[in-house]
């Protein structure tokens, strides 16, 4: 493996193929936090020209790190996807997926011969029309309740978190959700008291609001997935369990998790779980994390952030999403570098197979706002985005950051021309909340809910 370059007379020599990876990554304030990153754009050109020739076969030659989610990701390899092209080169790959005549189908069927590092790799080397390109391609349709990720559509996810869990609070900022025609991908609430018995009250609450409306989604609360699992042996009904990954070993064992406990979740939602569907889990990332915990093992953040997503697909979920920029300045300082993890983040999980979506969203100590968050969903929605989120007026009351609105997600589907899922849609429909495809005059208006019938 070749690890040096001359460029204008100046030659580059990079120790590792972990050095040459972090080298090539795009700024970001983390990987500068680390002490990984490229030294100026110079270093950081030479990184990406050695990476663009480094073959396939590399990346499995000269592992980044072994440890149990690396095992997971290479079990999945299916090898004879993986012969035919363990000679390509980076460069290779990308000008295959980028190439006009290379479909969605074909990108899945490579993809099973490719790590997260090798889609990582990739990353690195496209720009953000690239990864546009790129994942637009991709569709990946999943079944819980209902199904999202049909082609010309924008799934959501309804936020209806309260500061104090209270169950009237959320039902009220749900019904004003569903009035925009939100909520499609999942009623997804973040609660304050991660008890047993509010996880059951709350997934009861929501489902007990989807029965009475005849919402076609799907409830999820998430909590640590140890105290939905308790929840869920005392009867709770809930179509989809949560949990966020990390992309090291050490840094899920942060987080309080292993496979071993994700397995068991695994199996309990099969035994136990509501929904109708295979797809039951509900998966969160979000570039960083690993540097949080100190677990990153000198890795740069976007091929952790990759990781995750090789680690996701063992568990085949409904939906993803990497919370872009909800750490903070941190490890993305600003709009530019939040853009750009988005668009790399939706694209790595694309390559995965995986039904990714987007948390457009900023922290109020970061240098960015409302304006870059609807450029990069803009983005986003013409990337082929399976879903984003939303919360009232864009602020998150409980969490403290701000996110996409309801009427901002009406608007994107409006201008991009993208519909709700199929079966949400004709329920919007059927509640005179759209038609022939469009928002009503009761939209946004949550006391049709509240009327007597």
């Amino acid at each position: 493996m070749n690890k040096k370059t001359t460029i204008l007379g100046q030659t580059y020599s990079f120790k590792s193929l972990k050095e040459i990876m972090a080298k090539a990554n795009e700024e970001k304030s983390g990987d500068d936090l680390a002490r990984v990153s490229a030294e100026n754009m110079k270093e950081r050109m030479a990184a990406k020209t050695v990476l663009s020739n480094i073959t396939l076969a590399d990346f499995r030659n000269y592992p980044l790190l072994e440890d149990e989610v690396a095992r997971v990701i290479e079990e999945s390899v299916e090898e004879n996807v993986y012969r035919e092209i363990r000679t390509w080169t980076v460069a290779d790959l990308r000008e295959y997926i980028l190439h006009d005549e290379t479909t969605g189908e074909h990108l899945l069927t490579i993809s099973k011969g490719l790590t997260s590092d090798m889609i990582a790799a990739v990353a690195k080397l496209m720009s953000n029309l690239d990864l546009i390109q790129a994942a637009a391609k991709i569709q990946v349709i999943t079944h819980c309740q209902t199904k999202i990720g049909q082609p010309k559509t924008l799934a959501s996810r309804v936020q209806p978190n309260h500061p104090s869990d209270r169950l009237q609070g959320m039902r009220a900022s749900l019904y004003e959700g569903l009035s925009y025609g939100i909520g499609d991908a999942v009623i997804g609430i973040n609660p304050v008291i991660d008890t047993t018995n509010n996880i059951y009250d709350l997934l009861l609450e929501t489902k007990n609001i989807i029965t009475e409306f005849s919402v076609p989604t799907q409830n999820c609360v998430l909590s640590h997935v140890t105290s939905q699992m308790r929840a869920i042996e005392k009867g709770a009904p809930a179509d989809l369990i949560f949990q966020s990954l990390a992309g090291t070993e050490e840094g899920n064992q942060s987080f309080g998790i292993s496979i071993s406990l994700l397995d068991e979740a695994h199996h309990l939602m099969q035994e136990k779980g509501t929904a109708l569907g295979p797809n039951r889990w509900y998966l969160e990332t979000g570039q960083g994390s690993e540097l949080s915990s100190n677990s990153h093992y000198d890795i740069d953040q976007l091929t952790l952030e990759a990781r995750c997503y090789g680690l996701a697909k063992r568990y085949n979920p409904f939906i993803v999403n990497t919370v872009v920029g909800f750490i903070g300045p941190e490890y993305l300082y600003d709009s530019k570098q939040v853009i750009r993890a988005g668009l790399e983040d939706h694209f790595m999980g694309k390559m995965h197979g995986l039904p990714m979506g987007v948390d457009v969203c900023y922290t109020n100590h970061m240098k960015a706002d409302q304006n870059d968050m609807d450029n990069l969903s803009m983005l986003l929605g013409t990337a082929g985005v399976n879903f984003v989120i939303g919360v009232p007026m864009g602020d998150d009351c409980m969490l403290n950051y701000q996110s996409l609105s309801y009427h901002d997600i009406a608007t994107l589907r409006n201008v991009l021309n993208l519909a709700p899922a199929p079966a949400f849609s004709a329920w919007l429909e059927h509640q005179g909340i759209m038609e022939n495809g469009k928002l009503t005059r009761v939209a946004g208006d949550p006391t049709i809910f509240m009327k007597v019938k």
